[in-house]
């Protein structure tokens, strides 16, 4: 939420991930919380795929696997909306704080992009913004990034 409110989404920061109360993340989530990680992670573990997680991204537009579709038979990946691309920025801060907890730098989430997310399911375009703009936290920290965000959304409100 304070995340989001940096980068002037006020109504997405008191909305964001509100189907994590649903009973299809919710107990699975209860069922599954590590407290270091995703408990999709340790639900796919065990399941061999993670419902919870399928009907998450399919409910918020701020998971870039959100913007998958598939024509004549190929995938499909759309560039994000600004706010939503925004939105996943702030939601890839916190979980880098919650996960990492006093380990966090602002390194962390360029590191997990650059590492463990799969880039090949996300259009090119808002892959670039995205490692830009963690490039950014990076080198000049969250007070600029977010300052430099909030700008990037208000530039992009129609696109």
């Amino acid at each position: 939420m304070k995340h989001c409110f940096k980068a002037g989404l006020i109504r997405q920061g008191f909305t964001h991930d509100l189907s994590k109360y649903s009973p299809a993340e919710f107990w699975s989530g209860a069922k599954y919380y590590q407290g270091n990680r995703s408990p999709q992670a340790k639900e796919r573990e065990v399941l061999g795929y993670s419902p919870a997680w399928l009907h998450h991204k399919g409910r918020n537009k701020h998971h870039f696997e959100y913007w998958t579709d598939y024509a004549d038979g190929k995938k499909v990946y759309i560039k994000m909306p600004a706010k939503y691309f925004a939105e996943m920025i702030c939601d890839r801060v916190a979980a880098s704080k919650i996960y990492m907890k006093k380990n966090y730098n602002d390194s962390l989430p360029l590191n997990y992009l650059e590492t463990r997310t799969d880039k090949e399911g996300m259009n090119s375009n808002t892959y670039k913004d995205l490692h830009m703009f963690l490039t950014i936290l990076k080198e000049h920290g969250e007070k600029y990034m977010f300052r430099k965000l909030k700008q990037f959304v208000k530039e992009n409100k129609k696109k």
